[in-house]
């Protein structure tokens, strides 16, 4: 069995992406898991929750959902509460539900899965267990180190398909739903006061920046060759603007086969019309290069600058070229 863990932050195409593995007939896709743990411990500092985040992901690749009862505040646990159930194609498929098909490929409607009769949690690990790939979604690792040991484990052998994206296009995407992510900005921002704490006994005036150990902590811990078979590094602007490359370059570390119906699903999703949404956080077909560079028009001269002295090193690592601010703003006046 694969398992495979889908690490990126927020506002970086995750959803996207995980769609891609959501859609395919051999996975079982599990939407932002973690969240129920946070919103459970909130206002509870995100550092201290990495142990339980990998214990939880560990029972749940095992299709073990009874870890959630810890979160959920009771024992009746239904289909109807976790995993972005909604428009998860298990969840609202048969035989678990009669508005979809699993190897139909198509986006889920919410509205129609709503109607779906709530499943016992039990019926959904019987399910699990019947998929060769099991891929977990969420943003809630904060350190790929804490997953050692699940890459380490021969039961689980955990795969790792890191998302990366330009970090002007996400601080553009952020401020847009920036109310909606209070709650975790809280409890990430409680996380790295305690850290900077640390930081300042252990040496004062050396601090490392959020962004700059995100990134540079992953290069160096994917550095022994045995953990590199185990891991993939995709960016958001290469799967939207190559899609069936970048698709085929995916499912391939994933052990699943490329059909031409989910050729023509990631064509559409990224020839759609438009970027701009009410709802930041819904699955819809984009125009993938205003999802790229919206950022140019939405961003001052101010706030670009900030971002790319904030995350030099990562625009480096990851090959995104700083702008020429003066020349590219001059043009647009």
């Amino acid at each position: 069995k694969t398992h495979i863990y889908l690490h990126a932050t927020w506002r970086t195409g995750s959803s996207f992406l995980g769609e891609l593995f959501n859609q395919h007939p051999d996975v079982f896709y599990l939407y932002e898991p973690m969240w129920n743990m946070w919103q459970a411990l909130y206002p509870g500092d995100a550092g201290s929750l990495q142990g339980a985040v990998r214990d939880m992901m560990n029972s749940l690749f095992r299709c073990d959902f009874s870890v959630l009862r810890l979160y959920a505040g009771t024992t009746n646990i239904s289909t109807s509460f976790i995993f972005g159930w909604k428009t998860n194609k298990v969840i609202c498929s048969q035989p678990l539900c009669a508005a979809y098909k699993k190897h139909q490929v198509g986006l889920i409607q919410g509205d129609v899965c709503a109607k779906c009769a709530p499943r016992d949690i039990r019926e959904l690990e019987k399910e699990c267990k019947k998929y060769p790939v099991v891929v977990i979604k969420d943003v809630r690792v904060l350190d790929l180190g804490v997953l050692v040991p699940l890459v380490r484990d021969p039961m689980i052998n955990l795969q790792i398909v890191q998302l990366f994206r330009d970090p002007r296009a996400v601080h553009n995407s952020r401020l847009k739903s920036k109310l909606a992510l209070v709650r975790e900005s809280i409890q990430v921002l409680r996380s790295k006061k305690q850290s900077d704490k640390f930081k300042r006994l252990l040496s004062p005036g050396n601090r490392v920046n959020r962004a700059e150990s995100y990134v540079s902590g992953a290069l160096e811990l994917i550095s022994p060759p045995w953990l590199k078979r185990n891991y993939l590094q995709i960016r958001y602007e290469d799967l939207v603007l190559h899609p069936i490359s970048e698709l085929h370059r995916l499912y391939r570390f994933s052990n699943l086969s490329l059909s031409p119906e989910l050729e023509k699903f990631v064509l559409n999703m990224t020839r759609g019309q438009g970027y701009s949404s009410d709802r930041p956080f819904l699955i819809s077909a984009r125009d993938a290069k205003e999802a790229i560079f919206a950022w140019r028009e939405r961003l001052s001269v101010e706030q670009v600058g900030q971002v790319e002295a904030y995350c030099s090193q990562v625009m480096r690592h990851l090959g995104y070229e700083k702008r020429n601010l003066e020349q590219n703003y001059s043009k647009r006046a």
